[in-house]
């Protein structure tokens, strides 16, 4: 299977949200929206919603309804259904990044694992349950925060949520 690699970029605006910049031309705002949402806009006119379910499973649903699941992969790539692979080269520094970057980041991170093509309602209520009762476990009590800050982000920053 292979998948088309689109790297992106982002920066922090005044306002709290993010200006995301793809290597295809496209262009994102997104801003945190209630419990575990992202919302967005592109330049391209389209707007909607990213919803991180659990389990490293990604929903994407766009405002005229279409569906698409991405499975964040580490190291801030993720694989999404339509065969993009985004990689975040926002914090892809360091001598780390340069040893991926000259080993070639596929080989060096191992192969990619397919998101799911469609999930039921229950399938993405068990995942949403399943990181709630992680979240609470690990000691987050899941109230006061409306998780409104990209600055409080959990240490995911290289992620499609940070």
């Amino acid at each position: 299977m292979s998948y088309r690699d689109v790297t992106f970029t982002d920066e922090l605006l005044s306002d709290g949200s993010v200006h995301r910049r793809f290597s295809d031309g496209r262009e994102e705002w997104r801003w945190r929206g209630q419990n575990r949402q992202v919302l967005w806009r592109d330049n391209t006119g389209a707007t909607g919603a990213d919803e991180l379910l659990g389990a490293r499973i990604i929903k994407r649903t766009f405002a005229d309804g279409r569906v698409l699941y991405g499975r964040d992969q580490g190291y801030g790539r993720t694989a999404w259904g339509d065969r993009t692979l985004t990689v975040n080269r926002t914090s892809f520094g360091g001598r780390a990044g340069r040893l991926l970057a000259a080993a070639g980041v596929g080989f060096a991170l191992g192969a990619i694992v397919a998101p799911p093509l469609a999930m039921s309602f229950a399938e993405e209520e068990e995942l949403r349950q399943q990181a709630q009762q992680a979240s609470q476990s690990s000691g987050d009590s899941g109230g006061g925060d409306d998780g409104d800050s990209w600055s409080d982000d959990g240490g995911g920053s290289d992620d499609d949520f940070g």
